[in-house]
């Protein structure tokens, strides 16, 4: 594990962040438990002559305080964040889970309020920052997947610590299929849906950004999608589990949402009614990490399942802006693997992966290990 820590934060540091001279990091963590990989990251950011400042925040008493924000705690917060924007380079955001309804009690005039103030400063630290966003091992993580915690623990740095770079190389061939395709079509269970991706970057995510990392991802034409899509892996939102998201699109815009919690019903359209954007998609992405097999209800690794989608409600990338703007980025997980029910991928109507695997013999690599 010691290894491992210094791989992680060697590679953090030199490969996904590219710390030079006198660049200014900023660590934040939420578990006292990250201790030994923030040292390491210290160590390997003093070592190319950067500048390093540590935060940490107890996420429990982070929740606490947004409960009880108030309109002039909002404010002052916005400004403790663009002070950080503004001094810092890079950052890096160690977080740790601790309970998915822990959110739940922060009322939704606190949280619509906030999301509006600091709106345009995530967006620049999302667009115009480097930054590292990663979960560290906690127990409720390893009681979502089902493993014993040291078990656990041993397989998020595996995943973690992929070879990003084979990796990169591994995509190309995708990437530019993806640059040349134009009509995209999935078919599954509960699912009949297409829209065009003609004329939009597609950006590889190899590592720079999310740790653990593996996916390849653009948006659709913000008018372009129709069908109907069911999500088979539960997500949270704002405190709240869903399961089995089903959305129905009519020329780019959600018409209908539900799930199988038909006493959430509710609480999903409140957030597809969050502002003019929220209706719309601004990502789609193949999930494509070898070594995530299935879902744990933690995004991060969720949306980099191999053998999924993710279709994502809410703003598009600066780096693959498709006209959409919103407050939320809600990225909604359909595993299309054979013991998950099997599906189709269609790029201009030609069969490009069945029941979560590559056909194209230049694509059948991307399948690594997968029977």
């Amino acid at each position: 594990m010691e290894e491992k820590i210094k791989q992680l934060a060697s590679t953090i540091v030199n490969y996904s962040l590219k710390v030079k001279e006198n660049d200014k990091v900023l660590i934040t963590y939420q578990t006292v438990d990250a201790r030994n990989l923030v040292k390491e990251l210290i160590k390997n950011i003093n070592e190319v002559g950067g500048i390093v400042f540590t935060n940490y925040v107890d996420p429990f008493i982070s929740n606490i305080l947004k409960e009880q924000s108030t309109a002039k705690r909002i404010d002052l917060m916005k400004e403790y964040q663009k002070f950080e924007l503004d001094h810092f380079d890079s950052f890096i955001n160690i977080k740790y889970n601790l309970n998915d309804y822990e959110s739940k009690n922060i009322p939704d005039e606190t949280r619509d309020l906030i999301n509006k103030k600091t709106y345009a400063l995530h967006n620049k630290l999302v667009n115009d920052r480097k930054w590292v966003l990663l979960n560290y091992p906690s127990y409720v993580d390893s009681f979502k997947s089902k493993m014993k915690y040291e078990d656990f623990k041993t397989f998020a740095f595996d995943v973690m610590t992929v070879d990003y770079q084979k990796m990169m190389q591994d995509i190309k061939p995708l990437q530019e299929l993806m640059e040349k395709t134009d009509k995209v079509r999935i078919v599954g269970e509960g699912t009949d849906i297409t829209f065009s991706i003609k004329g939009l970057p597609v950006i590889p995510c190899v590592g720079e950004s999310n740790i653990p990392d593996g996916e390849i991802f653009t948006s659709p034409l913000k008018t372009s999608v129709n069908g109907i899509i069911t999500y088979n892996t539960t997500s949270t939102y704002n405190g709240e589990v869903f399961s089995n998201i089903r959305l129905e699109f009519k020329n780019g815009k959600i018409i209908k949402a539900s799930c199988s919690e038909e006493s959430k019903n509710k609480k999903l359209n409140d957030i597809f009614d969050t502002d003019k954007g929220s209706k719309y998609i601004g990502e789609f992405s193949l999930g494509l990490n070898p070594k995530i097999l299935d879902p744990m209800g933690d995004i991060l690794y969720d949306e980099k399942i191999i053998g999924s989608i993710h279709f994502t409600p809410g703003a598009a990338y600066k780096e693959c802006y498709n006209g959409n703007n919103s407050t939320i980025h809600w990225d909604l997980v359909l595993i299309q693997r054979k013991e998950y029910g099997g599906g189709e991928l269609y790029f201009d109507d030609k069969l490009i992966r069945k029941d979560g695997l590559f056909v194209p013999s230049n694509l059948k690599h991307l399948n690594y290990d997968l029977k």
